[in-house]
C-alpha cells in the first residue's frame, strides 16, 4: 500500500506544478496569478476540493500523446465562499496555453452539472489561448456543450466570469451568457477577432488593450461589469458580489444582522438643487439611504447617465436602478437602458427586491439614438420592469417626464409602492416645451413674446411641475420628506418580504432583443 500511496503522492505532485516550474515562474513575471493560487484566494482556507485532478487529453494527433499534463489545463471542484457553497473552475495557461480541449470542457461541464443539481453558483476564471488547434472540431463541440450549460442555468444559479488572461474567439461567448464579468486592467482582453484579424480585415491598426482590454469593456461596449486594478482585487470583487446574492433562485440573499436606530437622514433635503436644471450626484442619494458603505455600483463606467448596484437596507440586500442627473442630466439612451434592463432581470431572477430613484427628463433625441434602435432597447428596460415580480420600490427625486416616467417603475407596470419628494415633477414634459406647445397662440399674439412665454411656463410649473397631481390620482402613493425616505424604505420593503405574484401561463414572453 506504501508504494501505491507514494505513487498516488507522486501524481498529485505532477499535477499540482501544472506545466512546470518554467512556465509558472513565466506566468508571475506577467504580473499573473496560477490557476490554483487563484482558487486558494477565492475560497475560504481550506475549504476547495478538487475535481478531476488526473484527467488526461486523449489526441494523438500532432504528436500530442507525448504531450500529457495531468487536469489538462484547467483546475475544477468546489468550496466555500464565506461558508457557502460554490464550484468553480480555473483556466491553467501553464498548460498547452489553457487551451480547451475534450476533457478540459468535459470537467467544465461536469462542475456545471453539479452546481444545478445541488443549485449553488458557478464561478469561472478565464485564461486561455481558446480552442486547442490540434482537437479541431472537438475542441469545437466542447465549448458548445459549456454554452448550452450555461444558458441551461441561467436565472437558476449565479453565474460569474473573471477574465484574468485572454478570452477570444468563440471563448468569449460562456462568460457573455453568464451574469457578471469580470476583467483585469493590462493583463486581460476579450475580443472575437484579434488586431491580426482585424488589421487584414479592416486595416485598422489596433493593440490588444484597445480592441478588447478592461477598460474598453468596462467603457465602450459594457460588455464587462467590473475592469479591476490587479487580480487580487478581482478576486476581492467575486467575493463581495456573491454576498448579495442567494445560492439559486429558489433561495434569498443572506441578510446581515441589523439593529434599528434612527433612520432619519436630515440631510437628503439638501441634495436637490433650487435650479431644476442643475446637476446632482444620485450617488448622494443613495449614500444617504442605504447602510452605511454598502452600496457595490455595477457597470460604473459604462452608461454613466443611470447608475446600478447592490446595497443593503437595514441588512438586506437590494438591487438599485437609479437615473443620474449628473451625467447627460440622466436622460435614457440606449446604452442606459440595456444596462438597467440587464440588471433589473438578474435581481428579478434571484429575488433580489428593487429600488428605482427616478429623476429622468425623457428619452435622447436624435438621429443616432433613433437610427440605432432606441425604440426597441428603451422597450428592454419597460419589458424588464413590467415582467418583474420581485419588490419593487420607486421614488421619484426630482424630473419624471414623458414615457421615461412610465418606463422608471411607475405604479401603472405594476410597482408596489411610488414615493415623491416635494421637489418631484411628474409632468409628460418640461414646462418651456409644454408652455410652447399648449399656449403657442397667445404667445405669438403677445406684444412681448419673452414675457408671454415665461408668464405661461410659470404657470404651467405651477399647476404640473409638482408631485400632487399625480398623488391627487394614487399613482405616488406618499409624498415625503426626503430625511424620512431611508425609514420609509425599511418599513416599505418589510411589508412586501411575503409579496406573491404569478406571470401569465407561457413558455416564456418575446422580449424585445
Amino acid at each position: 500500500m506504501n508504494q501505491k500511496l507514494d505513487l498516488l503522492a507522486r501524481k498529485k505532485a505532477e499535477a499540482k506544478l501544472g506545466g512546470g516550474q518554467k512556465r509558472i515562474d513565466s506566468q508571475h513575471a506577467k504580473g499573473k496569478l496560477t490557476a490554483r493560487e487563484r482558487i486558494e484566494l477565492l475560497l475560504d482556507q481550506g475549504s476547495f476540493e478538487e475535481i478531476g485532478m488526473l484527467v488526461t487529453h486523449r489526441s494523438t494527433d500532432f504528436g500530442m500523446e507525448n504531450q500529457q499534463f495531468l487536469g489538462d489545463g484547467v483546475v475544477t471542484g468546489y468550496g466555500t465562499i464565506a461558508g457557502r457553497l460554490v464550484y468553480v473552475f480555473s483556466q491553467d495557461f501553464t498548460v498547452f496555453g489553457g487551451s480547451l480541449s475534450e476533457t478540459h470542457a468535459e470537467k467544465i461541464c461536469k462542475i456545471m452539472d453539479l452546481a444545478m443539481k445541488n443549485g449553488a453558483p458557478v464561478i469561472g476564471l478565464n485564461d486561455s489561448g481558446g480552442a486547442r488547434i490540434q482537437e479541431g472540431v472537438v475542441s469545437l463541440g466542447g465549448y458548445a456543450d459549456i454554452f448550452y450549460r450555461n444558458t441551461l442555468a441561467s436565472g437558476v444559479i449565479p453565474q460569474i466570469s473573471a477574465i484574468m488572461g485572454p478570452c477570444a474567439g468563440g471563448a468569449v461567448y460562456s462568460p457573455a451568457i453568464t451574469d457578471f464579468i469580470l476583467m483585469v486592467e493590462k493583463t486581460s482582453y476579450m475580443f472575437v477577432t484579434g488586431p491580426n484579424v482585424v488589421k487584414t480585415v479592416t486595416h485598422e491598426d489596433v493593440t490588444s488593450e484597445e480592441l478588447g482590454g478592461a477598460h474598453t469593456h468596462a467603457s465602450k461596449s459594457g460588455v464587462t461589469h467590473f475592469a479591476c486594478a490587479h487580480e487580487l482585487d478581482c478576486i476581492q470583487h467575486i467575493r463581495k458580489l456573491l454576498s448579495f446574492m442567494p445560492q439559486n433562485c429558489e433561495e434569498e440573499a443572506p441578510a446581515l444582522a441589523y439593529t434599528p436606530s434612527d433612520e432619519t437622514r436630515p440631510a437628503l433635503r439638501d441634495l436637490i438643487p433650487a435650479n431644476p436644471n442643475q446637476p446632482y450626484d444620485m450617488r448622494d442619494v443613495i449614500a444617504g439611504i442605504v447602510d452605511e458603505d454598502s452600496f457595490l455600483e455595477v457597470h460604473k463606467d459604462f452608461a454613466e447617465n443611470i447608475v446600478v448596484g447592490f446595497a443593503r437596507l437595514a441588512g438586506r440586500s437590494i438591487g438599485i436602478v437609479g437615473n443620474q442627473p449628473a451625467a447627460l442630466a440622466g436622460v435614457l439612451d440606449i446604452h442606459a437602458s440595456t444596462k438597467g434592463a440587464r440588471f433589473v432581470r438578474f435581481c428579478d431572477s434571484f429575488n433580489i427586491p428593487l429600488l428605482v430613484l427616478e429623476d429622468v427628463p425623457g428619452f435622447l433625441p436624435g438621429t443616432d439614438q433613433e437610427w440605432n434602435a432606441i425604440i426597441t432597447n428603451g422597450a428592454k428596460l419597460l419589458y424588464a420592469f413590467c415582467e418583474a415580480t420581485v419588490p419593487r420600490i420607486t421614488v421619484i427625486t426630482r424630473k419624471a417626464y414623458g414615457g421615461a416616467y412610465d418606463v422608471m417603475n411607475s405604479k401603472h407596470i405594476g410597482a408596489d409602492m411610488n414615493y415623491a419628494w416635494p421637489s418631484a415633477e411628474i409632468a409628460v414634459m418640461g414646462a418651456k416645451g409644454a408652455a410652447e406647445i399648449i399656449f403657442k397662440g397667445e404667445i405669438e399674439k403677445a406684444e412681448n413674446k419673452d414675457a408671454k412665454l415665461q408668464e405661461k411656463v410659470d404657470e404651467y410649473t405651477e399647476m404640473f411641475a409638482n408631485p400632487y397631481k399625480a398623488a391627487a390620482r394614487g399613482f405616488v402613493d406618499e409624498v415625503i420628506d426626503p430625511a424620512e425616505t431611508r425609514q420609509k424604505l425599511i418599513r416599505a420593503f418589510k411589508m412586501l418580504q411575503t409579496k406573491a405574484v404569478k406571470l401569465p401561463r407561457k413558455k416564456h414572453g418575446n422580449i424585445p432583443l
